[in-house]
């Protein structure tokens, strides 16, 4: 075993958000021995580091591939976000290779004329979006609005609903979605 399963032990442990002492509980061992394990005054055998990891619960291999490094910003360049869309609709999206995310973010695009699709949509979820240029026609259930520059939507997705750009010119809408359908 490596040297430092100690240290990747409590970084494990702060991502689950767990003290010692509540992974010492959850494993059935005592929390001087998540305390020594972390600062590598012990090195647990096979059996034992597994028998921690069940109070995750995580297997070893997941403890030894799972990456650690910082996750609290990415970034991204204009070329970096992956087009979802093969028709006239441009939707990017933004963190597509971001492992286990929670959110969809979209910088979307239509063009006079385009639309989500003739049929209406509904998924699980909740979606928001700000009009950043041009304008929308959004119908949710019965209802049917249009939105201008500047103005917002916020949306149950389990409602049907359709967007559709009516205008003579391009619509640029910012949106956010969860669960990250797509």
């Amino acid at each position: 075993m490596t040297s430092d399963i100690g240290e990747r032990l409590q970084a494990v442990r702060k991502i689950y958000g767990l003290s010692q002492r509540k992974l010492a509980t959850r494993a059935g061992v005592t929390n001087s021995t998540i305390s020594l394990i972390e600062q590598d005054r012990v090195s647990p055998s096979v059996d034992s580091l597994k028998k921690v990891l069940d109070g995750f619960p995580m297997s070893m291999i997941d403890f030894f591939t799972m990456d650690l490094s910082p996750k609290e910003a990415q970034f991204f360049g204009r070329d970096e976000l992956v087009e979802l869309s093969e028709s006239g609709v441009s939707l990017l999206l933004v963190g597509a290779t971001r492992k286990d995310r929670k959110l969809r973010m979209l910088h979307e695009k239509y063009p006079p004329g385009g639309h989500s699709g003739e049929d209406m949509i509904a998924h699980e979820g909740e979606e928001a979006g700000i009009i950043i240029k041009g304008e929308i026609e959004l119908t949710v259930g019965n209802e049917v609005r249009v939105l201008t520059e500047g103005e917002a939507y916020y949306i149950d997705t389990q409602t049907p609903h359709r967007f559709r750009n009516n205008s003579k010119k391009e619509c640029e809408i910012i949106s956010s979605a969860t669960p990250p359908n797509f």
